[in-house]
C-alpha cells in the first residue's frame, strides 16, 4: 500500500489554523484528484479544499467545529493504483449532529442525508434540501463551478409542489417544535461572527448617533437616473448614493476613516477609502469591500456593490474581497426599522447604519407636507471620534 498524508495547507494572509465546517467524505471513499474533500473556515471566509490526490480515504482527522493547525494531518489516502480505480459515490457532507431534548429526555441524533454524487452546495442549502426531502444531485447548479444556490433549491421545490416553507425553515418536519430544544453547534462563520461581535462590544466604547434625513428629492433623482440609464446598467438603489455621500464626508472628517492598532497603540488614518458593505448571507453576516470607493462614479459604485455582495452570498468572493475595509455601511433595507445601534467592524472606528425609508408628515416652512424620510444610525469609537465630529 502506498500511503499519502495530506496536511492542512497555508490558506493565506498569515492563517495559522482553520476550523472544520463539514467533511465531504468518509473513510473508505475513493476520490479522484480535485473532488471536494472538506470545507474549512478561517477568520475571513469558508474555503472548500479539494482532494490533493486520487485514492481511497483511509482516515480523516477532526469533526465539524474542531480547529486544525496549518501543517497538521487532515487526511490520509491509499494511492496504490489510484489512477485506475473507479471512484465510489461520495456522500454529501454530513449535517452537524443535533440532539433534540423533549421534557428532559435526549432523543436520537438527527440522521444525515445520503447522496449519490458529490454536490457543490453550502451547508445551509444542504440542510434545507434534507429538510425538504430534495436530492441536490438532481438540481442543476447555477452558481460558481456548478454550485447549487438557495435560489436553485427553491425553484426545484416550487417545481415539484413542496411547500416553500419546508425548504426555507424546515418547521414542518417536527410537529411539536414548540416543545423541542435544538442544540446547534456554533461553528464556522457563525463562530467567527460571535467572537468578533463580542470582542468589538467588549473593547470599543461605542456611541451611536441617529439623524433623520429628508430623501424626497434623492428618491426622485434615483428614479429619474434609472429611467434614463442604458439597458443592462445596474439599477441604482439608495446605497450607492449613501456610499458616495460617505466618501465626501470623510474628506472633511478623515479621523473616521481609520483603523486602531491596539497592539502598537496607533491610529492609522487611511488616505484611500475602502467601504465595507455588511451583507447577510446563508452563513451569516459578511463584509465584502468596495475598494477605492472615492474613485468610482455613481453607476460604478452600484455595479461594484452588486458584484461584491453577490460574491459574498454565493461564496465566490476571494479572501481579499472580504477584508481591508476602512469604514463600513450596514443597511437593513426595507426591514430597517426606525433606528438601530450597529456594532463597529474592528479595527475600524465608525459604521454607518441605514434604516427604512418611509413617507412621514413633516413641517416645511410652517406647513405640514408629506416627505420621504430615512434615519441614519451611526456608531463611533468614542476613544477617537468626539461628539462634535
Amino acid at each position: 500500500m502506498s500511503r499519502h498524508t495530506f496536511k492542512l495547507p497555508d490558506l493565506g494572509e498569515g492563517t495559522v489554523s482553520a476550523e472544520i465546517v463539514a467533511w465531504h467524505v468518509k473513510p473508505g471513499d475513493v476520490l479522484r484528484e480535485d473532488q471536494p474533500l472538506v470545507e474549512m473556515s478561517t477568520d475571513k471566509a469558508v474555503v472548500e479544499i479539494p482532494s490533493p490526490v486520487s485514492g481511497r480515504v483511509l482516515t480523516i482527522t477532526g469533526k465539524p467545529g474542531d480547529v486544525v493547525a496549518v501543517g497538521a494531518e487532515l487526511a490520509t489516502f491509499d494511492i496504490t493504483g489510484a489512477a485506475h480505480a473507479a471512484p465510489v459515490a461520495v456522500a454529501a457532507k454530513p449535517l452537524p449532529t443535533m440532539t433534540v431534548t423533549v421534557s428532559g429526555t435526549p432523543a436520537a441524533p438527527s440522521a444525515s442525508m445520503p447522496a449519490n454524487v458529490a454536490v457543490r452546495a453550502s451547508p445551509a442549502t444542504r440542510r434545507r434540501a434534507h429538510e425538504a426531502g430534495v436530492d441536490l444531485a438532481q438540481i442543476p447548479g447555477s452558481g460558481n463551478s456548478g454550485r447549487v444556490t438557495p435560489d436553485d433549491l427553491l425553484a426545484a421545490v416550487a417545481a415539484r409542489g413542496t411547500p416553500a416553507s419546508v425548504a426555507v425553515s424546515g418547521a414542518a418536519r417536527t410537529p411539536s417544535m414548540s416543545a423541542a430544544i435544538q442544540e446547534i453547534p456554533v461553528i464556522g462563520i457563525r463562530r467567527v461572527i460571535a467572537q468578533r461581535m463580542s470582542e468589538a462590544a467588549r473593547s470599543i466604547p461605542h456611541f451611536s448617533y441617529v439623524e433623520e434625513v429628508d430623501i424626497t428629492e434623492l428618491h426622485d433623482l434615483r428614479e429619474h437616473l434609472n429611467a434614463r440609464a442604458p439597458k443592462g446598467t445596474t439599477a441604482l438603489s439608495l446605497l450607492p448614493f449613501i456610499v458616495a455621500a460617505t466618501v465626501k464626508a470623510l474628506q472633511d472628517y478623515p479621523q473616521c476613516n481609520a483603523h486602531y492598532d491596539a497592539a502598537r497603540e496607533l491610529l492609522l488614518r487611511h488616505g484611500a477609502i475602502h467601504v465595507g458593505i455588511a451583507t447577510q448571507t446563508q452563513e451569516g453576516l459578511k463584509v465584502p469591500v468596495v475598494r477605492n470607493a472615492g474613485r468610482l462614479s455613481l453607476h460604478a459604485l452600484a455595479t461594484e456593490i452588486t458584484r461584491v455582495t453577490t460574491a459574498a452570498r454565493d461564496r465566490s468572493a476571494r479572501r481579499e474581497e472580504l477584508s481591508g475595509s476602512t469604514i463600513t455601511v450596514t443597511s437593513l433595507g426595507k426591514l430597517g426599522g426606525i433606528a438601530s445601534t450597529p456594532i463597529i467592524n474592528m479595527p475600524e472606528v465608525a459604521i454607518i447604519g441605514v434604516n427604512r425609508a418611509a413617507l412621514r408628515p413633516m413641517v416645511i416652512d410652517g406647513a405640514i407636507a408629506v416627505r420621504r424620510m430615512m434615519n441614519l444610525s451611526s456608531s463611533f469609537d468614542h476613544r477617537f471620534v468626539d461628539g462634535a465630529d
